[in-house]
């Protein structure tokens, strides 16, 4: 009798969709660990900002990719895909299905697909790519971009700065598209179940908005408080945190905004909200392109 082969189950989604209690579930009813790929959980000075699964919820299914490094180490898609890829390997002696549960797109890719062999970053360049993007705009870099690599123009997503400053850098540094450095998908050794959770996008909001007044009144300004001192290297401020970027994810910069004086709590929390609906925006809109995603209306 021939072997079921092997499955990777993903479940992904916009922010506050309700991802983790949905895996939890189904892990229960087949047996599976679940495997994290949100790439801010992975920090262990990252707790409630980043919506990390209560003790309650960890205690209910093994978990892996919880809180596992510290902000001072650069972890990378790159990184994550060798590390999932070799756990997916032992895990899959015991299940035949497992689950992976996140709404980082970059790091579901990287498993899936597989990245691609880019060269190592140039931090000089992209610093300066970082000072054009907050003096000039993003539409400057996407103009530039469209003129010298109109193919990854086309296929990225343009509303995201990182992607368009990472193109560039590439680009720039190498004298090579960025659209060059790309090999295609490659294969994996397993099955890939892509479930997508979404809802009523007025709904969507409103959870995002109660879990932004949860995590206030759970702590959340105490624990950027906690993290304020990483943002000084040498003594000296570095408000654009590109040595620790994940200091950037939204819920820590607005909060830093206000404790230097660049604006009132109330409108840091608003900011908060905004900044978090348009990340969902952002994420529904990136895997509206993949057409392997079964989705679900909650």
């Amino acid at each position: 009798m021939a072997q079921t082969r092997n499955t990777l189950i993903i479940i992904l989604g916009p922010t506050a969709v309700g991802k983790t209690d949905y895996a939890i579930k189904l892990a229960k009813e087949i047996g599976s660990p679940i495997l994290n790929c949100d790439s801010r959980q992975i920090f262990k000075e990252l707790t409630i900002g980043t919506a990390v699964p209560s003790k309650e919820q960890l205690a209910e299914v093994k978990h892996y990719f919880i809180q596992t490094n510290s902000i001072t180490e650069h972890y990378t898609a790159g990184r994550y895909e060798l590390e999932a890829l070799a756990l997916l390997k032992e895990l899959f002696k015991e299940h035949n299905r497992i689950i992976m549960c996140g709404g980082s797109g970059l790091y579901i890719d990287a498993v899936c697909n597989g990245l691609d062999a880019f060269p190592e970053a140039d931090l000089k360049l992209r610093h300066t790519l970082n000072i054009r993007l907050k003096e000039e705009g993003l539409e400057s870099l996407r103009y530039e971009l469209k003129q010298l690599d109109p193919e990854s123009y086309a296929a990225l997503d343009i509303a995201n700065p990182q992607r368009i400053v990472r193109a560039l850098e590439v680009t720039l540094q190498t004298g090579k598209k960025f659209s060059e450095w790309k090999s295609g998908a490659k294969e994996r050794p397993f099955a890939i179940e892509k479930i997508g959770l979404n809802m009523e996008r007025e709904k969507l909001y409103g959870r995002i908005n109660q879990r932004v007044d949860k995590m206030m009144s759970g702590g959340l300004l105490d624990e950027v408080k906690s993290l304020d001192h990483f943002r000084f290297v040498n003594g000296e401020l570095k408000a654009d945190l590109e040595h620790i970027p994940s200091l950037r994810t939204v819920g820590y910069r607005e909060l830093f905004d206000y404790l230097d004086g660049k604006t009132d709590l109330e409108t840091a929390v608003e900011a908060i909200k905004m900044n978090t609906r348009r990340y969902a925006k952002r994420q529904v809109s990136y895997w509206g392109r993949d057409k392997s995603i079964s989705w679900i209306n909650l």
